[in-house]
């Protein structure tokens, strides 16, 4: 493997996710993204806190999960887009219900990319 090649992967992954990002906001009148550089920012710490937070998340309310036969963690996928939404400056979301509904989405427009945001193999 080249090295670089690790950089190179996540630049792409970062690329995918904002085009996936900026597709949803398109469709779904309760996501506002400013712009392309927004939806870049929107794609790169949506990486960061599915790396670090989500994960710390799942364990916590693994009980909840497994009696909801995982449906909670649509929950906390929204709940990791509203936290982007306080952080990014030119991101916002309507409500809870418009974060369900964009984290669903993007998560098929990833799938259909072949691009999973929260993945650092590769």
């Amino acid at each position: 493997m080249a090295q670089g090649s690790g950089a190179s992967n996540i630049l792409i992954k970062i690329l995918l996710g904002s085009i996936s990002v900026m597709i949803a906001a398109f469709f779904l009148t309760g996501i506002h993204i400013d712009g392309w550089l927004t939806g870049i920012l929107l794609a790169a710490v949506l990486i960061l806190i599915n790396l670090t937070i989500k994960p710390i998340m799942i364990i916590l309310t693994l009980p909840l999960t497994i009696l909801t036969l995982g449906l909670f963690l649509l929950v906390i996928n929204a709940l990791m887009i509203l936290l982007a939404d306080e952080i990014i400056p030119g991101f916002e979301v309507d409500g809870f219900w418009w974060a369900l509904i964009f984290a669903i989405v993007t998560s098929i427009i990833n799938s259909l990319f072949g691009n999973n945001l929260s993945s650092s193999r590769d």
